[in-house]
């Protein structure tokens, strides 16, 4: 049985504390710029460029090196180059600049919060918010995809408007994996183990100065896991690792990796995350009264509230009443695999004797979560947080309607419209996606203040405003930087020794002035990355189109246990390699954060061919309309609802076949469709009275923006789950929380 929880009012009278008086060595400054050390464990820069350039300035070239990570660099940094700095009069002024607004920005006269009326305490800690992964920057190497980055983006969107508000997560000690292509297309996986001292995070302590640790019971045993946090912005992310010498060697590996496809492993991370994350938050003295799960993996979180509850005298029916009305839940995928299971002889290795704790026997405490497959029953992650959880939603409206449907057995006697699973769409966070010089362009024509009213339609419509010349120079600039970026990484790659063939499909020959659509996503095979290679004939003529040429960016990882994913990998990159292509096809490998926003900003139309209705919701393409990239997609997750006709294209129609070769078929055809007929031909469609401008194109890309940048900002995000999702909670409001917008 797992032990009992903490005594904290007894075993701690003070409270643990994080500060900059523990550094690790290496981090010293001259007084008149000490504050950079403030700065740099605050991931508050990494979402504003002036921040930023404070770092680069110090050594541009071991910036890049150390992958933008302001400790590192701080670290390995001459002292010389660090004095330098202090005699520059422009950079003082930036460091003074910076930091004033950093100050206003970490105590701000009010917030969106705190002027909402909400009836909602601002007591730290209030809402509680678990996640398996956090995608705060390419720094914390910490995430592995799509949910990462949206756990980032919501914690950004939440510090920026001032929500009482905690992360609770893992400080992955080896991350995701690397990826290296194999001169065959084979996807190898590299894990570095990553310096602890290096990373922007603070080791909590205790009042005495020792680490604060955890324990936590694990199939008879127990595992110590300490504790780190990542401040972002007003908020605080806190990270579990069990990298420590009381725990055995196999337990101190088991916060090292994201997503094991070992099963013990796996439900072993996920008692970490979900029980020992609520100890963590009764060690910190944080009393949440929103506990949002975010994905199933955190579910077990339910668990030991239960049992915290029934062993302070309550019944197990009264927990559960207090538990469910306190909880949120968000699901994230529609595809079965991406539904948690464990098998029933694994819940008795690892919880057997826990039930008891519950008031339960075990059949009861395995109908907690019981799912019957054809092999026979399983404990399901997202039955056990659907069945704990007052307030549940799905993350687009069409997965809304998919959800309702795929977990109605859950409320037999509910209408599949009526099953309580709202929806509140994916946002993303505009600060950190949008490049610097569209940042300008929309200070110069929306106003100073526009970040403060992103979410605002009406703001929006001065896009228009801005005159073709300009977003067309800035959207080339964007493409140029991109490419030359690109290439760069293909000639450290022909530095390395890799085959001169593989350089070339890393995009040595990228051409400037070429349409560029990008591709970048976790290569699952609903995802679909080789639609566009169906008929290859037919490729092969819309990239060597003459005087209209064409060329497409690939990007992204496969599970290293996705064997079907990395065939797909495989399969692209052979056909990549191909002479005929003449380097107009390219596989731009080990894809991260970094790479995104060089994609992001830079492609001309963002592509996405996911098999509907697959595809949860997707929040690159966003990341793509703010920057004035087009989107080209199914009418899928997202792009269903911010699709209107006139602001990018939609691939096929609304139509679910059965048969999925016909739907790639079909699909297949639609998109060559627009390519050939619509797509590249408005693209080179130039005005020569205004300096070869393609002002349709443009007329589309204003469009885009205008109608998008609002709808889909992690501003509007945040504020739908706090009206729709938190409030209520703290409110005492039941009831299903449905978003229609």
């Amino acid at each position: 049985m797992l032990s009992e929880p903490f005594t904290q009012a007894q075993a701690r009278p003070e409270l643990p504390y994080t500060d900059l008086a523990h550094l690790p060595p290496g981090v010293s400054l001259p007084r008149r710029i000490d504050r950079l050390r403030e700065l740099a464990y605050n991931f508050w820069w990494s979402w504003n460029d002036p921040a930023q350039r404070l770092f680069s300035a110090l050594d541009l070239e071991l910036w890049n090196a150390v992958r933008h990570n302001p400790v590192k660099l701080l670290r390995q940094v001459r002292r010389k180059q660090i004095n330098a700095v202090t005699h520059d009069k422009r950079y003082l002024e930036i460091y003074d600049r910076v930091m004033a607004d950093f100050d206003g920005y970490i105590n701000p006269a009010a917030t969106w919060f705190s002027t909402a009326h909400l009836d909602f305490t601002s007591a730290p800690g209030s809402i509680a918010y678990f996640s398996t992964e956090f995608g705060l920057h390419e720094s914390l190497p910490i995430y592995a995809g799509g949910l990462g980055m949206l756990s980032g983006d919501h914690s950004k969107g939440a510090s920026d408007l001032g929500l009482p508000f905690v992360g609770v997560g893992f400080l992955y000690e080896q991350g995701y994996f690397r990826q290296r292509i194999s001169e065959d297309g084979w996807q190898e996986a590299l894990y570095d183990r990553t310096d602890l001292a290096d990373l922007p995070v603070l080791l909590v302590r205790e009042p005495a100065g020792k680490a604060l640790l955890i324990p936590v019971e694990i199939a008879g045993r127990t595992v110590f896991v300490r504790v780190w946090k990542a401040q972002v912005g007003r908020i605080p992310v806190y990270l579990m690792d069990s990298n420590l010498e009381q725990n055995s060697p196999a337990d101190r590996e088991l916060t090292g990796r994201l997503y094991s496809s070992d099963a013990d492993v796996r439900v072993s991370q996920e008692i970490v995350l979900g029980i020992g994350g609520v100890r963590l938050l009764r060690a910190l003295r944080l009393e949440p009264q929103v506990w949002h799960m975010n994905e199933g993996h955190s579910a077990f979180l339910v668990l030991e509230r239960l049992r915290e509850k029934v062993a302070a005298g309550e019944s197990l029916e009264s927990a559960q009443a207090s538990v469910c009305a306190s909880t949120v839940f968000t699901t994230h995928t529609p595809v079965p695999a991406g539904n948690e299971t464990f098998p029933i002889w694994l819940m008795d290795k690892y919880f057997s004797g826990y039930w008891d704790a519950l008031g339960l026997d075990r059949d009861r405490f395995i109908d907690l979560a019981r799912l019957d497959q054809s092999w026979g029953p399983a404990f399901s992650m997202p039955i056990l947080a659907l069945r704990n959880s007052g307030h549940r939603n799905a993350v687009s409206e069409l997965h809304g309607e998919v959800s309702r449907k795929m977990w109605q057995f859950l409320w037999p006697d509910v209408p599949a419209e009526d099953v309580p699973i709202g929806s509140i769409t994916n946002g993303v966070h505009a600060a950190t996606w949008l490049a610097r010089r569209m940042k300008s362009l929309f200070t110069h024509y929306l106003g100073p203040n526009w970040p403060e009213a992103l979410d605002d339609p009406a703001l929006w419509e001065k896009v228009r405003d801005i005159p073709d010349e300009e977003l067309w120079e800035v959207r080339r600039h964007l493409k140029r930087k991109m490419l030359a970026f690109f290439r760069d990484r293909a000639r450290e790659m022909w530095m390395r020794h890799v085959h001169p063939v593989q350089v070339l499909a890393a995009g040595a020959l990228l051409d400037n002035n070429a349409l560029t659509i990008g591709f970048a996503r976790r290569f699952a095979t609903y995802k679909r990355a080789g639609l566009l290679l169906r008929d290859s004939d037919r490729l092969m003529r819309l990239v060597h189109r003459p005087g209209q040429p064409v060329q497409f960016v690939f990007a992204g990882k496969a599970h290293p246990a996705d064997e079907p994913g990395k065939l797909l990998i495989q399969q692209l990159y052979r056909n990549i390699k191909r002479a005929e292509w003449g380097g107009r096809l390219v596989f731009i490998e080990d894809y991260d954060a970094s790479i995104a926003r060089f994609m992001v900003q830079g492609v001309d139309v963002w592509l996405n061919t996911p098999r509907r209705p697959q595809e949860a919701s997707g929040t690159s393409g966003q990341k793509a309309a703010i920057n004035g990239v087009l989107n080209l997609s199914v009418l899928d997750g997202w792009w269903r609802e911010g699709y209107n006709g006139e602001n990018g294209w939609a691939i096929g129609e609304e139509i679910d076949y059965d048969n999925p070769d016909q739907q790639d078929a079909h699909d297949a055809e639609a998109l060559y469709s627009l390519l050939e007929n619509e797509v590249v031909p408005l693209y080179y469609d130039r005005d020569r009275d205004s300096g070869d401008v393609p002002l349709q194109w443009l007329r589309k890309i204003k469009e885009s923006i205008r109608s998008l940048a609002p709808a889909f900002s992690a501003r509007r995000m945040v504020k739908e789950y706090t009206e729709l999702m938190y409030a209520p909670v703290v409110n005492g409001n039941g009831g299903r929380s449905n978003n229609h917008r």
